[in-house]
């Protein structure tokens, strides 16, 4: 871990115990998805270390199996397909949650003319489809329960920045930003609270599979790294406190915002 991202580490838990920010989310039950690794991950342990009990989904066992081997009584391990209706029926019965965060996604490569049909539909399958029925599934048990905040994962590429040879993921993450805003401004007087998350690049298991995949991971990770103004990647774990951030009654007066935290490379 980079010494400086240590240092605001320490300070962040040092400021959470002074001020007491621990508990934020305490009574509180949430779902993740794609909970397995990288930013899900991270969040699911963020938002049980402040008190929220986390159903931690994935469609990946051995992900899933790792999460359990931290042992974190706050948080339970589901195996989901979010592209299987029935699956996210279930899912949601089951969690019953008062916090949503739709995590699942996968980054495409290439450009318009290099895009297939089957790219695509899986894209907007996987990246809004699961959305969508994930929030249809779960809007009545909030409604029922007098409120509750989703969050859902968009990208700083999206209707925010163009980046090279993410047509398909630029499509879908600003399809995310849509769906967001729609959700918000529909049920904002009924207790429902809907935002969603723009990263830039993060420093995640799948980015490292994505930079392998170029055929030459140093020069890949170089390039990748010298687009960001701050001159690094970001951590999963800084991704989890906006999370939680959102997730908390601390951003009670926010909805309908596409949260935007990519080291100012959006500008």
């Amino acid at each position: 871990m980079n010494i400086n991202i240590k240092i605001f580490t320490k300070k962040a838990n040092y400021i959470r115990k002074k001020f007491k920010l621990m508990g934020r989310l305490k009574g509180k039950s949430a779902l993740v998805t794609a909970a397995g690794q990288g930013i899900g991950r991270a969040s699911a342990i963020a938002l049980a270390n402040e008190g929220a009990e986390v159903l931690a989904t994935d469609i990946n066992k051995i992900t899933l199996n790792e999460l359990d081997d931290i042992k974190n009584s706050n948080i339970s391990t589901f195996e989901l397909d979010v592209l299987d209706d029935k699956s996210i029926k279930n899912c949601i019965n089951k969690a019953r949650p008062d916090i949503l965060f739709n995590c699942a996604g996968f980054v495409h490569n290439g450009t318009i003319l290099e895009a297939t049909d089957d790219e695509w539909n899986f894209a907007f399958n996987l990246n809004v489809r699961s959305m969508y029925k994930t929030i249809t599934n779960v809007l009545p048990i909030m409604l029922e329960k007098g409120g509750g905040s989703i969050i859902n994962m968009s990208s700083a590429v999206s209707s925010i920045i163009g980046a090279p040879n993410r047509f398909i993921y630029g499509a879908t993450k600003a399809a995310v930003i849509g769906l967001t805003k729609s959700i918000a401004i529909d049920y904002i007087t009924k207790g429902i609270r809907c935002n969603c998350i723009c990263p830039g690049t993060v420093d995640s298991p799948s980015l490292h599979q994505r930079l392998e995949a170029t055929g030459n991971y140093e020069i890949a990770k170089k390039n990748f790294t010298a687009r960001q103004p701050m001159g690094r990647l970001a951590t999963p774990e800084e991704i989890a406190a906006l999370v939680v951030y959102l997730a908390s009654d601390e951003s009670a007066f926010t909805t309908g915002q596409p949260h935007i935290i990519d080291g100012g490379w959006s500008g």
